[in-house]
Formats: structure tokens, sequence, C-alpha cells
């Protein structure tokens, strides 16, 4: 995520480096560098040269303390400034409706009803919340059976009316069947339509104007960078949406629409996609954000990711199973599982500080757990709950019912043993303070 654009701000900093004092002429140079970074970032010109101006002169106007260098001040103005840029503050869903109605508009191909199954499975999941998917695309029969397959997937009913042509009609009866149903989200899944259609635009109008959505939330493909931009200024014009969101910035991503969208349509950026998986959404932080296009990480969200995967009765159960050496291949299998419900590896490992810049080269497989889990899964149950019993012959066999080769079963079962003393010790206190005592003085 934002890697290209990391890179080329961290160069930027350079010029800085060694410097003993912030001068105009080594700060104008920098901002030279940042603006470059920006538009190759494909940010709004006025945009990037009305933040580099506030940067400047917020440069010049501190004075750099003996404990800390120019570039690390400089830094530190960079953050407060893209915090700010990006939105300041979090913004949160207005829900305090019942039932809230959420209007989902957005382009052809920008991954709308994709996210509108994440957000169901958000509110479901997160807020504990009732939703309800209002299939209300009357031109694409592909994007209902989308919408049901996904609903069916999160465990959350979809509406849709096949006989109908009329998206206000449709829209109208889910929201009468989510009174009655006792639900207290409606989202609205409206068809793609491209901002020069003026047909479909003032179809979605008639659709707004008849539901009176609490959220109107605009979709946007975070690839396509400044177009992006501008295509939601023309459709704010029209719809005068909440929030917008985007999609897709697991993929080759620039970053100029986060950086320029607030900006330009004094609307906030309210979620992010960051993968095809139902869980692939987070709430958008514009400080967390800011730290991360930085290279500072985000070792917050990171904690929220996990915190969303474990379940706090399991990691208890966990706790006293580990206690008693009885962590087996079936509990290793499921922690495997809540991993990489987390997201992408390098996703992840960029939120670590200091770690995205190591990483940034470095090609990460998600599929780095495939041998694992086949491994595991070529196991007898009784094998999974009793790894001490897993003898040669019985490694043999796995080996050929997984197709892995013999070293790798006995890698995994020796790491898995280690893992396992070290997981038993960390667990009994004493054992802990006795392991302190024994390790060599400093």
């Amino acid at each position: 995520m934002f890697e290209n654009l990391s890179d080329k701000l961290d160069r930027a900093f350079k010029v800085l480096k060694g410097q003993g004092s912030i001068s105009e002429i080594n700060v104008a140079e920098t901002m030279k560098e940042i603006r470059k970074a920006l538009l190759d970032a494909d940010v709004n010109y006025k945009t990037a040269k009305a933040f580099t101006d506030d940067v400047k002169q917020k440069a010049l106007g501190e004075n750099v303390l003996t404990t800390i260098s120019p570039g690390q001040l400089l830094t530190k103005i960079m953050n407060d400034e893209l915090t700010a840029l990006m939105g300041g503050s979090t913004a949160e869903l207005n829900l305090s409706a019942s039932p809230t109605i959420i209007l989902i508009a957005g382009l052809n191909g920008a991954g709308k009803t994709t996210f509108t199954g994440k957000l169901a499975n958000y509110l479901k999941t997160q807020l504990k919340k009732k939703p309800l998917l209002v299939a209300d695309d009357v031109y694409r029969p592909a994007a209902i059976d989308q919408l049901e397959v996904l609903g069916t997937q999160i465990g959350v009913p979809v509406y849709a009316n096949r006989e109908s042509k009329d998206p206000v009609a449709i829209a109208l009866e889910g929201i009468a069947q989510a009174k009655a149903n006792g639900h207290n989200v409606v989202i609205i899944d409206t068809a793609g339509r491209l901002a020069v259609d003026e047909a479909m635009m003032q179809e979605i109008e008639r659709v707004k104007a008849a539901t009176q959505p609490h959220e109107i939330l605009f979709v946007v493909d975070a690839m396509t960078g400044q177009d992006a931009v501008n295509t939601a200024k023309v459709f704010n014009d029209r719809l005068d949406f909440t929030g917008a969101v985007l999609t897709k910035l697991d993929g080759d991503t620039r970053g100029g629409a986060a950086l320029s969208i607030k900006s330009v349509v004094s609307k906030p950026i309210k979620f992010i996609g960051t993968g095809e998986k139902m869980e692939a959404l987070d709430v958008f932080h514009p400080d967390r954000m800011a730290s991360r296009i930085l290279g500072m990480g985000d070792v917050v969200s990171l904690v929220e990711r996990a915190q969303q995967q474990f379940d706090e009765q399991q990691a208890a159960e966990l706790q006293k199973k580990i206690r008693k050496n009885k962590f087996d291949f079936n509990d290793f299998y499921s922690q495997i599982q809540q991993i990489k419900k987390m997201g992408n590896m390098k996703d992840l490992m960029g939120m670590i500080p200091g770690v995205g810049k190591m990483m940034k080269d470095v090609e990460v497989d998600d599929n780095a757990f495939k041998a694992i889990e086949a491994i595991i899964q070529s196991m007898t149950p009784f094998e999974k709950e009793n790894p001490d019993s897993i003898n040669q012959s019985r490694r043999t066999r796995i080996s050929k019912g997984s197709g892995t080769d013999i070293a790798e079963v006995n890698r995994l079962i020796k790491q898995f043993e280690d893992m396992r003393k070290v997981m038993k010790q960390m667990s009994n206190p004493a054992a802990m303070a006795n392991m302190m005592r024994r390790m060599p003085k400093m």
C-alpha cells in the first residue's frame, strides 16, 4: 500500500539528513521533491501545491530543538499535515436511526457490490447489527446473483425482485421488508453508472429522494487515482454523498485518491478495502494512514485486526491447553486460519514500524501456509490430538499424503515441538522467572 509514495518521500527527507538547521534553501529543495512525489502519486496539482506550501510555512516557523534533527521535525510536520489532508479524524457511520438506510453508489467495476457485502459483514460481526441487503441493480442479473452469493457467505439476507425493473420500487420494498422483519440497517446496492450518463444519474437521484438515506457512500477504485477524485466530484454535486470508500488498496495503488478526495469534495473517506475476502475492510483512520505512508507503521490497526479474529473464550481455552502442554495440531491449524483472516502477509508486515521499508522489495507469498496446512490435513484425528505419537512411519505416510518432502514434515514437527516448549515456559511465571535468572548478565 503506497510503497512508491513512501519510497519517494523517504528520499525527499534525505535532503535534510545531516543538516544542522532548517533553512529556506534546504526546505525549498525538500518541498520540491515532496511535491514531485505527490504528483507522481497522482495527487491533484492544487492539493499538492497547497500541501507543500503549508508544510514549508510550518517548517520555517519552527525552531529545531537540539534533541531532534531537521529531518525528524519535518517528518512530524508531514505526519500532522497528511493527517489533516485526509480528513483529520475518523468519520463514523451515522447508525442512529432504526432502520438506518445506507445507499451505495459508484462507477461500474469499482467493487461496489463486493463492498456492500463487506459492509454488511462488518456491521453484523463488529457492531452487532442486523442488516438486510437490497439488490437494486435492475440492469445486471449477475449483480443480483453476486449479492445473493455474498449474503449466503456472511449469513445476511438479501431482498431481490427479479421481476421488477423499477429501482425506486425495489428499494422501498426492501425497506418495508426490513421493518417487518426487525432489521436495523438496510444497505441498498444500486447499479454501477457513469457520471456522463444523465438518465442513470437522474435514476439514482430518484432512489435517494424516495428512500431518504442516512448515509450515501460513494465507492471509488483507488487504482484509478486522480480520475476517481474527478468522478467523485461529479457524483457529489448530484448526490451530496456522506462519505467515500476506497477499494483495491491492496493493488498497485499510487495514493492520489486517498490524499486528494477530502480536499476536492470536502467529504471524508469512511472505509478502505484491502483485499477480496469479506473481512478485508477497515475503517479509515487518517492519522494511521499518514503514519503508514511515512513508513512509521500502524501497530494500532494490527492489534485491532488481531482482536477481531481472536475470540476471548477460545484464547482462554487455548491458554489452559498450553499450561497443560496439550496444545496440538488442531489448535495450530486454527491459529493459522485466524492469522490468514487478518489480511495479506505483506500488508500486515507493513503495519510493523520499520518493517515496511525492509519488505518493499521482498515478495511475500500469501500461499506460504499451504504446505503446512496440507501436512496437518494429512494427519489422522489421533495424530493431530497426539503430536508425540507421530513416529517415522507416520511421517512418511503424512509426507506422501500431503505431497511434500519428508524433510518438510520433519521440519514442521520439530518447529511445532520447539514452539510448544516455549509456549509452555511463557505460560508458567515461575519457569519464566527461573529462565530469566539463568540468562547471562549484560
